[in-house]
């Protein structure tokens, strides 16, 4: 009997979380009652078109990224709720959410398709400022979820709850990749990741408040990203605070390596009262903090996981900008 768990292993190594956020410009969510099979559009409730729609999309290797959902309603009301979410040009705080109230799930692949063609649906939008968190509990895709994954998706309920948070609503989620540092989770409309959470961590996420070190053990990096920059973001979170949050931000970068072993990287921020700032930093991969790790729970070889550090990091002020957009 297998009672190795890839969660437990990357826990007992020391492996570090940052960087491991996966970059999408598109999430298309689905609301779809659970069971799911390993391959979640799989499952039996998902219709044919939509599962073609999703193969299609991965064979044309497009940035977008489709996830099942589900909550405690969803097996008993009449309708599907379609969550799509857009990166967003420039200095943002993260993706443009548009939602959906479908018929039924039949209804998605038509609707998707005349969405990503910049085309009128069929259903009317519904506007809405809520937060939408993603737990992944998909324990037939890798055991860990399941094992991590659903008690800390029950605990989260109760947490939100106590908390009395208002336009925050707690999803289950197919899944979404890094089951190694389950429970993890997609805050969403920013697309902050996270992992290896407990509800202390969960509260500080979810109010923005307590210790900002905390983040050093559970921050995966912001999916918004590429790999380098999501490293230097999180520098500038545990220097900024909670405050951070609410800035604008955009990310390039600047130079790389032809081996990618160093990145030039560069974040301009909008702080709330206009000011911009551009901060670089020299990334250099670290081989000597480079970990042999299985990835997942039924992971036949282990992978050679390496980290980049920051070498050296400049900020500047640049001039005031307008933030009323």
């Amino acid at each position: 009997m297998n009672t190795f768990f890839c969660s437990d292993s990357s826990r007992q190594i020391g492996e570090k979380l940052i960087g491991s956020a996966t970059n999408y410009e598109t999430y298309i969510l689905v609301e779809c009652p659970p069971p799911w099979t390993t391959e979640a559009f799989d499952s039996k409730w998902v219709p044919s078109n939509l599962k073609t729609l999703v193969e299609e999309v991965k064979r044309a290797k497009l940035p977008i990224r489709f996830l099942l959902i589900a909550n405690d309603k969803s097996h008993k009301i009449e309708q599907t709720t379609l969550l799509i979410y857009q990166k967003q040009k420039g200095l943002n705080h993260g993706y443009q959410k548009f939602e959906f109230f479908l018929p039924n799930i039949e209804q998605v692949a038509g609707t998707v398709k005349k969405f990503l063609r910049g085309r009128n649906t069929d259903y009317e939008q519904q506007k809405s400022s809520t937060r939408d968190i993603l737990i992944c509990t998909h324990g037939s895709h890798d055991k860990c979820c399941a094992r991590y994954g659903n008690p800390f998706y029950f605990s989260a309920q109760n947490t939100i709850s106590y908390l009395n948070l208002e336009n925050l609503r707690i999803w289950r989620s197919s899944h979404f990749g890094g089951h190694r540092f389950a429970p993890t989770m997609i805050d969403l409309p920013e697309g902050r990741y996270y992992g290896a959470l407990e509800q202390d961590s969960l509260k500080a996420i979810l109010t923005r408040t307590g210790d900002i070190n905390c983040l050093n053990q559970v921050y995966r990096g912001w999916g918004i990203l590429p790999t380098p920059l999501q490293i230097l973001e999180k520098e500038l979170i545990i220097h900024y605070g909670w405050d951070w949050f609410n800035y604008k931000v955009a990310g390039k970068i600047v130079e790389q390596s032809l081996d990618n072993n160093t990145v030039l990287a560069e974040l301009t921020f909008a702080k709330n009262t206009g000011a911009l700032y551009t901060c670089q930093a020299k990334l250099v991969k670290d081989e000597s903090k480079a970990l042999q790790i299985k990835s997942s729970c039924n992971a036949q070889h282990n992978s050679v996981v390496v980290q980049y550090t920051v070498a050296s990091l400049w900020l500047e002020a640049q001039k005031m900008v307008s933030l009323s957009a």
